[in-house]
């Protein structure tokens, strides 16, 4: 599936200079050397004052690029990350249960350049009796914002949280290690996200394996409530009228046990259900899109989106979080 944004260039940022010429005193004529190394001081002065002026942002590329080579994408605004669809085309292939193990099979959905670099990559679970497909909005609306994304169906529908989190790692693992568009793929730059037990799964796997860098738990159900042990940054998401798995005795205490001293927020959707996170939901992109920015990108463009805190309104009923983030 071919997307129509046509992919847009990063922004250049301006750094400062300060710099002049030096002014020796004035010698005696008849004294050629010096002169012309006088003469050449003041054209290396120029040119720094060239720079300053109207050049600067010509090296400011390589300079952004030397200091975070993960950044992809324009610089964001709010427009940007509530879009349905951000500025990278995007294509997708299928993967057989067949040709994989360790989980059920998925679709693919990866940015159709080349010329960015590799990619960070996330893989995407479906919860209790449900298939990919209750998830795959999510697909090509965060690969258009510059990631590789598995979204997989689970080996049976009725896998509980603990397997669900062995399989998106497998799923990684897979992603990363013999999928087509493995060349495309960061390995070190990974996270994972879920729905329901699939969330719960989302928290089993970010347990196991503390190198992920980013972790979404969505209307997250899990029997053990207290991840103490979690080293990767995780926004945990609840929704307000949620009866299945109540934020009381889920997504808070979920988030509540979670390090203090980690990057972490607690995101309660205004209005919501356990199965809001089934469709296509802008509060849940919006916040998804710059964490995982944020944490698998490290790209603190997006960090405005994240601290000061969201406020609550129409679509957000609490936000919890760290500010500003350590990582």
């Amino acid at each position: 599936m071919q997307q129509q944004n046509s992919e847009s260039p990063h922004r250049a940022h301006g750094t400062d200079a300060s710099a002049g010429p030096g002014t020796g005193a004035a010698r005696a004529a008849g004294r050629p050397a010096r002169r012309t190394a006088r003469f050449r001081s003041l054209v290396a002065g120029a040119a720094v004052l060239l720079a300053v002026g109207g050049f600067t942002t010509a090296t400011t590329p390589d300079a952004r690029a030397a200091a975070n080579p993960y950044e992809r994408g324009p610089a964001p605004t709010v427009s940007s990350i509530e879009a349905a669809r951000g500025s990278y085309a995007v294509s997708q292939t299928t993967v057989s249960s067949l040709s994989v193990t360790g989980f059920g099979g998925g679709t693919v959905y990866y940015p159709t350049s080349t010329g960015d670099g590799t990619f960070g990559a996330v893989v995407i679970s479906p919860g209790y009796t449900a298939s990919q497909s209750s998830i795959a909005w999510l697909g090509p609306r965060l690969a258009s914002q510059g990631f590789v994304v598995l979204t997989i169906d689970t080996l049976t529908t009725l896998d509980q949280p603990d397997s669900r989190g062995r399989q998106l790692l497998a799923a990684l693992d897979y992603l990363t290690g013999r999928s087509a568009v493995r060349t495309r793929i960061d390995s070190s730059r990974l996270g994972v996200m879920g729905h329901s037990m699939g969330g719960g799964g989302t928290l089993e796997a970010a347990k196991s394996r503390p190198s992920l860098q980013a972790a979404i738990p969505l209307t997250g159900w899990n029997l053990d409530k207290s991840w103490p042990e979690i080293q990767t940054p995780t926004l945990v998401i609840g929704a307000d009228g949620d009866s299945i798995a109540p934020v009381g005795t889920h997504s808070e205490p979920f988030y509540e046990s979670l390090p203090g001293s980690l990057d972490k927020a607690y995101l309660e959707l205004n209005g919501a259900t356990h199965f809001t996170p089934n469709s296509s939901n802008t509060t849940i992109a919006k916040y998804s899109i710059a964490w995982l920015k944020r944490f698998i990108d490290n790209d603190v463009r997006y960090e405005q989106f994240l601290c000061p805190l969201p406020r609550p309104g129409l679509t957000i009923e609490e936000y919890r979080g760290n500010c500003p983030h350590a990582s």
